[in-house]
């Protein structure tokens, strides 16, 4: 079978699609928190994921880990995708005009990606990859995660084996774990498991901790969450977790959840003062609203 890429239609902010490209595991996104293309993989194309946020986009989402990668396919699609960008006239056909930059390969799909059983084999690919196109060291290699797998092995080779790839791990924390189920995640979180994954996570590969805000039913996260959470992360620093910063972003597609209606976007300058809390314990923000 020979793959080959379709005409894609110019790429959004606000459109993240899987198959935009037509293929089972790589596709390609402007991102507004990149800042320019990032080349997604997608580990979970079975929409299944080990938590269900309510504020998640992917459509038919269900419970579960990702099915088995076919790795030899994902790298060639890796590949094909790549060699358009580097040597193609991808940028210009379909991403717009300010954004013409390749930022990063992510591993950002429709669920958590390190329930693959071959996340490790998968970032071998990235690096081999990275290698023929020449691009080590010149773009970032991105793990979107929720952390629940870093207490395995191989999870954590895969994290030093792109912390040589210029790599990046993007833990989510949207609100300062606590024991008990967390309505955000729609799972039953442990504060000392999350804790310590976030410091492995943190020690193997640079580490930003991913955070969504938004209010519900009308009403914005309370005083006692926001002291919490930003309470959480300066108790991070005091131990000593070298976290690189927070990645605070709002509402900017709708969720496909059930909980969609009661979900909305926090004003800007709510957000604005929420980054301004942080950095003031001494975490650089990137803000995206």
């Amino acid at each position: 079978m020979t793959l080959e890429i379709p005409v894609i239609t110019p790429l959004r902010v606000d459109d993240h699609s899987r198959d935009i490209a037509g293929l089972t595991y790589v596709y390609p996104v402007v991102s507004r928190r990149a800042g320019g293309v990032s080349v997604g993989i997608n580990l979970n194309p079975n929409n299944a994921c080990n938590w269900r946020c309510v504020y998640c986009q992917v459509p038919d989402l269900q419970r579960g880990p990702a099915p088995d990668t076919l790795v030899s396919q994902l790298e060639s699609e890796l590949d094909l995708m790549l060699n358009d960008i580097v040597h193609g006239d991808f940028m210009q056909r379909a991403v717009p005009e300010g954004a013409r930059r390749l930022n990063d390969i992510a591993f950002s799909g429709n669920g958590e990606p390190t329930t693959s059983a071959q996340f490790l084999e998968c970032i071998d690919v990235v690096g081999r990859a990275l290698d023929r196109f020449v691009l080590r060291g010149q773009i970032k290699t991105v793990l979107i995660t929720n952390g629940s797998q870093l207490d395995k092995a191989n999870v954590q080779a895969g994290l030093q084996q792109m912390a040589t790839m210029q790599g990046e791990v993007w833990f989510k924390l949207d609100r300062a774990p606590q024991d008990g189920f967390e309505f955000v995640n729609q799972i039953k979180l442990n504060r000392q498991q999350v804790t310590r994954r976030l410091a492995t996570a943190a020690a193997l590969c640079p580490t930003w901790v991913q955070t969504c805000m938004f209010a519900l039913d009308g009403e914005l996260p309370d005083e006692a969450v926001l002291s919490a959470y930003v309470g959480f992360l300066a108790e991070q620093l005091a131990q000593g977790v070298p976290l690189q910063g927070v990645l605070l972003y709002g509402l900017a597609r709708p969720s496909l959840q059930i909980e969609a209606p009661r979900l909305a976007a926090a004003p800007t300058e709510w957000m604005q003062q929420l980054a301004a809390r942080i950095e003031a314990i001494g975490l650089p923000v990137k803000l995206s609203v």
